[in-house]
């Protein structure tokens, strides 16, 4: 197992502290009681969810392994939002909802929440709600962007396993992809199979209703959902060079070269990218 870290945790902090203090020295934090005072504390569960956005039809995603007939983000399937809630709470399922723009689909729900005044610059068009059900889980990865990410959790519980980005070189990472080789049980590692995990940091971070977690430039993250709830993600543009001109590449060059060579090629590329994830890795081992 893990020797898991665990990250600071704070009721409330001021804008200096915040940027001077964990911005600027691209460490995460848990904000316990930020959103106390917004309309969405006492609001926000899958009943207002389905009297505001019921009828609004969602992509769902599940957690099989990436196929070479789909492209990036391709959902799995879709169906009405009232229907997939009620399917929620029925039992577990790993059906999530990824990236539901608030702007675009329920608009209305910006009325219950503030972009809070921490020195970062949050794109105010991009409000994005995630959805899951108990035991479901969202796959280790690092977001393409490499945004700073503000991310709040509502109508339940949440863990995030997090992984900093110095530690990339020993995640098993796919080429041309923000994600590792997706056989890795990363709650239960093996570390005969996959011995450079043993050299890994990971933080283990537990939410509830309204705590927010500040979750770094370019850092991996594992999510499980406990129980059924959301989670709203702002976002702000990566501000290191280097990482702003990674996540241009990758959003405007690798994402399209890896969705083209799956379409040439199909599972001969899927699994080169498996294949040289791990000899990649092992050349880091080797250099140790």
């Amino acid at each position: 197992m893990f020797k898991y870290k665990d990250v600071q945790r704070v009721e409330r902090i001021s804008k200096d502290d915040f940027y001077h203090n964990f911005y600027k020295t691209q460490t995460p934090v848990v904000v316990e009681k930020l959103t106390e005072d917004w309309p969405a504390y006492k609001k926000w569960n899958f009943d207002y969810i389905k009297e505001i956005a019921g009828d609004k039809i969602v992509p769902l995603y599940n957690n099989d392994p990436v196929s070479a007939d789909k492209k990036v983000n391709e959902p799995d399937a879709r169906m009405k939002m009232s229907e997939y809630i009620d399917l929620l709470l029925k039992g577990p399922t790993d059906l999530r909802i990824f990236l539901f723009n608030l702007l675009k689909q329920a608009p209305s729900l910006q009325n219950d929440f503030s972009f809070p005044d921490l020195g970062l610059n949050l794109f105010k068009s991009l409000p994005m709600l995630f959805f899951g059900g108990a035991g479901s889980n969202v796959f280790m990865h690092f977001d393409i962007d490499l945004a700073n990410i503000l991310h709040f959790h509502f109508a339940g519980e949440k863990q995030c396993i997090l992984v900093p980005p110095s530690d990339t070189k020993y995640m098993y990472k796919l080429p041309y992809a923000n994600i590792c080789r997706e056989d890795i049980d990363f709650d239960n590692p093996d570390f005969e199979k996959w011995p450079a995990l043993k050299y890994v940091n990971t933080y283990k971070v537990h939410l509830s209703h309204g705590e927010m977690l500040y979750m770094p430039e370019g850092w991996w993250h594992y999510m499980q959902y406990l129980t059924p709830g959301f989670s709203m993600s702002l976002r702000s543009l990566a501000k290191r060079p280097a990482n702003f001109t990674n996540a241009v590449l990758n959003l405007f060059v690798k994402r399209n070269y890896d969705n083209y060579m799956r379409k040439k090629h199909g599972k001969k590329w899927l699994d080169s990218k498996n294949e040289k994830a791990i000899i990649n890795t092992n050349k880091v081992l080797q250099s140790l």
